[in-house]
C-alpha cells in the first residue's frame, strides 16, 4: 500500500506544502481516501505490536494517531486554500483516512 501511494503521487513530501505545478491526485487509492499514506503508516504501526507479541506496544499508537489527525487537519487547511481543485476533490472523496468511518 505504501509503495502504491508513492507510485501514484509524485508530490509526496515530508513537510506540508504545495509545490509548483502540483495537481490533485484522485486516482487509485486516492480515489478511496484522501490520505492513503497515513492509512498505510497506521496499518504498519498496528502490525508491529502483533509481530512483537507486545500489547504494551499498542500504547505507541495513541500519540501517533493524535499526531496524524492533527497533521491531516493542518494539511487539509493548506491544500484547500492553496491547491487548485482540492475543494472539489474533498467533495468527491469524502473519507480522509478510513472508508466509511473518517
Amino acid at each position: 500500500m505504501y509503495a502504491e501511494v508513492m507510485r501514484e503521487n509524485e508530490w509526496l513530501s515530508r513537510s506540508i506544502e504545495v509545490m509548483e505545478g502540483q495537481k490533485v491526485v484522485s486516482t487509485g487509492l486516492y480515489g478511496i481516501v484522501r490520505h492513503p499514506m497515513y492509512t498505510a503508516t497506521i496499518l504498519m504501526f498496528l502490525a508491529m505490536p502483533l509481530v512483537m507479541g507486545s500489547w504494551w506496544a499498542f500504547l505507541v499508537m495513541v500519540p501517533y494517531v493524535i499526531a496524524i489527525v492533527t497533521r491531516i487537519k493542518d494539511e487539509e487547511t493548506l491544500l484547500t486554500k492553496e491547491l487548485e481543485g482540492y475543494q472539489e476533490y474533498k467533495e468527491k472523496v469524502r473519507w480522509k483516512l478510513i472508508p466509511y468511518i473518517w
